[in-house]
């Protein structure tokens, strides 16, 4: 993001990796290896991003995991929760609200508006309950989003 170093979403990686190859690990087809999949992404992100001095904004985290699960209502396995606790994120997190002119779906996001409302809904909970601030993105243009990052971060 202009300068900022981001970590792409493991979800939309992995939906386009399990289609290429015919793999079950699909939300929809089986959210838990889905989830599975996701947590080795995050980890593996977060740990690249430790090893790096520079500020690092990813697109999801570990927690959304948590929320996947409660989605699909699924338990949570306790090494979901303890990745979740053991590896923290900045304090405060940014969350694109669900924006219902805007959204629509492709072939790796294919949940029906009601479901990505749902998503939000959770996600916010879920970063709120692991003790995040959670900061809403404004409805504004990109360039005006990205300032309003920026501003947050002090950058």
């Amino acid at each position: 993001m202009q300068g900022i170093r981001t970590m792409p979403e493991a979800g939309r990686a992995i939906i386009r990796a399990q289609h290429a190859i015919g793999g079950p690990a699909l939300p929809s087809r089986d959210p838990i290896a889905f989830a599975e999949q996701m947590l080795g992404w995050e980890l593996r992100s977060y740990a690249e991003a430790a090893d790096r001095p520079e500020l690092t904004l990813f697109d999801r985290g570990i927690p959304d995991i948590i929320g996947h699960l409660r989605l699909c209502s699924l338990p949570v396995p306790d090494h979901v929760l303890t990745a979740a606790r053991l590896h923290r994120y900045a304090r405060r997190i940014f969350l694109a609200p669900h924006w219902p002119s805007i959204y629509h779906g492709d072939d790796e996001r294919t949940q029906s508006e009601a479901e990505a409302a749902a998503t939000c809904a959770i996600m916010r909970r879920v970063y709120a309950e692991l003790g995040y601030e959670v900061i809403d993105l404004p409805f504004v243009p990109l360039s005006e989003r990205i300032a309003f990052v920026r501003s947050q971060l002090g950058h």
